[in-house]
């Protein structure tokens, strides 16, 4: 089986999960559970908007931040977020299907300008930079589901609102 099969089948298992998630974000995007954290609104679109990076990830050789022009979504709703999700989980399924293994193991680059926040492998980049990167925030946004008595979702297992 190729690779890109098999990372298809990771994406196709865990996106309805960070779907999900995002479905649940309340209308509440200043909301901070300490200081030093990120805004709801703010990490939620963030997660709407990754599906566009591990696009670059599979089609591009960096991603320079000094001259990509990305611009960060701005929070307005939690359909807003999913219509966002789903159509970037639709370029990012498309991208993959056209990588074959041999690209996988060519280099990677994550920068601004001459500072490097990243250099590896393009699967070392999509698992730690993209699908890990994925993980990691949805799991925050389970946090503060949490901390604003919200039922959080199902991930891997029951959640303690989905028994």
């Amino acid at each position: 089986m190729a690779i890109r099969d098999l990372l298809l089948q990771e994406l196709d298992y865990d996106a309805p999960r960070t779907r999900t998630t995002l479905e649940r974000v309340p209308q509440q995007p200043e909301f901070k559970p300490h200081q030093k954290s990120m805004a709801l609104g703010k990490l939620a679109a963030h997660v709407a908007q990754l599906g566009g990076f591990g696009v670059v990830v599979v089609t591009m050789p960096q991603l320079d931040f000094a001259t990509a022009g990305m611009k960060p979504l701005q929070f307005e709703s939690a359909a807003q977020l999913v219509r966002e999700f789903d159509a970037g989980q639709k370029q990012v399924r498309e991208a993959l299907q056209k990588v074959d293994d041999a690209a996988w193991s060519e280099p990677w680059k994550l920068c601004m300008g001459e500072q490097v926040f990243f250099s590896g492998s393009r699967f070392l980049a999509w698992r730690a930079m993209y699908a890990n990167h994925v993980a990691h925030h949805r799991a925050q946004l389970g946090v503060y589901l949490r901390l604003l008595n919200l039922a959080v979702p199902s991930i891997y297992g029951p959640s303690a609102d989905e028994q």
